[in-house]
């Protein structure tokens, strides 16, 4: 193997393995947040620990917050910066954390200056700061509606009712919800636009905040367009962290592509995340569900059916399921993930790019892929580019289960949410992990 390049596992034979998975990203960040925000102390368990996360840990400390881990769990305490001071923060291309610290940093006293890697600075957040704006936020973004910019805080934000179009992602809602309760006047959020991606991660930020103690109304039916946070004190407590199930999703669907029996310790049974639309993609491609003392399983037929799915609610599974179509018995359409475009990277393009140099036949349109099996074939030295996206190292990895000899670029991208993630395929695949190291 060449440096650089992590050569994806082929299954030989049906996977069997029962797992742990490190905590939830969404719920990580969130439950940062809204501990940065509460009146008493918080200890926070189960936290993931990975560079999305690790990015928030520091933001928060810039912030004046106080953070002790002991190896096991986080406590949080708020903390505050001397009026006038400035301080900067790097978000890296963490999407959490450029949405939902800029709310948190305008109730400093200080100038807080966002900026973070390369492609983050693409990434849409114009609609955010026009919101903060509208509710009395001061923001110097030099007019770009994008990183860099500055929040100049004032110790207070006056909140009240703001419109936005958020159908370029959920957080630019959780953003501004999560901080709202320790606005003035609290916060009623207005959506105007094509259909927001992700709904069921607003609902998760609205049960989070309720938690904490804070109201919360949502409006709009089974697409809400209307949330409202009550002014209030914030307590979030002892919390503790759900499983990854979008990083389950990968684990899940190689039970599919072998045939095989995947079972997910500590799978939570009121789950936060979108764990039923998670399962009912997998059962239509022909997993069976169940539930069990170690844990819930699913079990591959050794037949992928092709299925036509609306993955608006969970485009985190876009990129592995869209390999795992390219190993059905027939072709597959998933709509609803035009915004994963403006992700890590663009998403579509790229999967199409790299299915279809193996062989296949991937169809981009601009909010959907189809996917017509054909043969797959890694030619010697050719590599799956991965972007510097962790979505594109599993779905290779998915890929990888049936076709050998796939080899990935920059696998250590995986960090942002996972850093384990080969040494974890490694025991799902019995394969050693030849991740390369530094």
């Amino acid at each position: 193997m060449e440096s650089g390049r992590w050569r994806a596992p082929s299954a030989h034979r049906p996977v069997r393995a029962t797992l742990r998975l490190p905590g939830s990203k969404s719920i990580s960040n969130r439950a940062l947040m809204l501990a940065a925000l509460s009146d008493s102390p918080s200890t926070l368990r189960g936290l993931l620990k990975a560079r999305d996360t690790s990015l928030a840990m520091a933001a928060l400390r810039v912030l004046g917050c106080s953070l002790d881990d002991d190896g096991t769990d986080l406590a949080v305490s708020a903390g505050s910066l001397d009026a006038g001071s400035t301080v900067s923060v790097d978000v890296g291309n963490a999407g959490t954390v450029m949405r939902f610290l800029p709310a948190v940093a305008a109730l400093s006293a200080a100038s807080v200056a966002l900026d973070g890697d390369p492609r983050a600075r693409e990434r849409p957040i114009g609609a955010l700061l026009g919101a903060l704006r509208a509710l009395g936020v001061s923001i110097d973004d030099g007019g770009r509606g994008a990183l860099p910019f500055t929040i100049h805080g004032s110790g207070a934000v006056r909140g009240g009712p703001v419109t936005l179009d958020a159908s370029a992602s959920s957080q630019l809602v959780s953003g501004l919800l999560l901080a709202a309760a320790r606005f003035d006047l609290g916060i009623e959020v207005h959506h105007e636009g094509p259909p927001v991606p992700s709904l069921p991660h607003i609902e998760m930020t609205a049960r989070m905040i309720r938690n904490a103690g804070a109201e919360v109304e949502v409006g709009g039916g089974e697409r809400p367009d209307f949330w409202r946070v009550r002014p209030g004190r914030l307590n979030l407590g002892d919390f503790r962290v759900e499983p990854d199930l979008s990083n389950a999703g990968p684990f899940l669907a190689a039970a599919l592509v072998t045939g095989g029996s995947v079972t997910i310790r500590d799978w939570p049974a009121d789950s936060l995340q979108p764990a039923d639309a998670i399962l009912d993609v997998l059962t239509r491609m022909g997993g069976a569900v169940s539930s069990g003392p170690e844990g819930l399983t699913v079990t591959g037929s050794g037949v992928i059916n092709p299925i036509v799915a609306d993955l608006r609610d969970v485009p985190e599974l876009c990129l592995p399921l869209t390999s795992v179509a390219a190993l059905a018995s027939g072709p597959s359409t998933f709509t609803g993930v035009g915004h994963t475009r403006l992700q890590e990277t663009d998403r579509l393009a790229a999967i199409t790019k790299e299915i279809n140099a193996l062989g296949g036949d991937v169809t981009e349109l601009p909010d959907s892929l189809t996917i017509r099996p054909r043969p797959l074939r890694a030619e010697p030295g050719h590599v799956f580019e991965s972007y510097d996206d962790h979505r594109m190292v599993m779905a290779a990895a998915v890929l990888g289960l049936a076709v050998p000899g796939i080899e990935v670029t920059n696998v250590a991208t995986v960090g942002k949410t996972f850093p384990d993630f080969t040494a974890r395929w490694a025991e799902l695949t019995g394969v050693p992990d030849t991740e390369p190291r530094p």
